[in-house]
């Protein structure tokens, strides 16, 4: 599943797959037909909680700069 984003005039998306007993989301940057890995990662035990934790982490790495 995947969930798509604009922050601060980017675009992201929230790629999430199950994971041992949970979930797994992964954040990418999509630059034109290019996607870029954002370094970030987060698990949960639904796929809600794994993208909003990825989420959370992206908005404060971007508050940062």
């Amino acid at each position: 599943m995947a969930k798509q984003l604009e922050l601060q005039g980017r675009r992201f998306w929230i790629l999430s797959e199950p994971f041992d007993t949970g979930w797994k989301a992964s954040v990418l940057e999509m630059k034109g037909d290019e996607q870029e890995p954002m370094g970030i990662d987060a698990t949960g035990e639904t796929r809600s909680a794994a993208d909003d934790a990825a989420e959370r982490k992206l908005r404060r790495l971007l508050q940062a700069y």
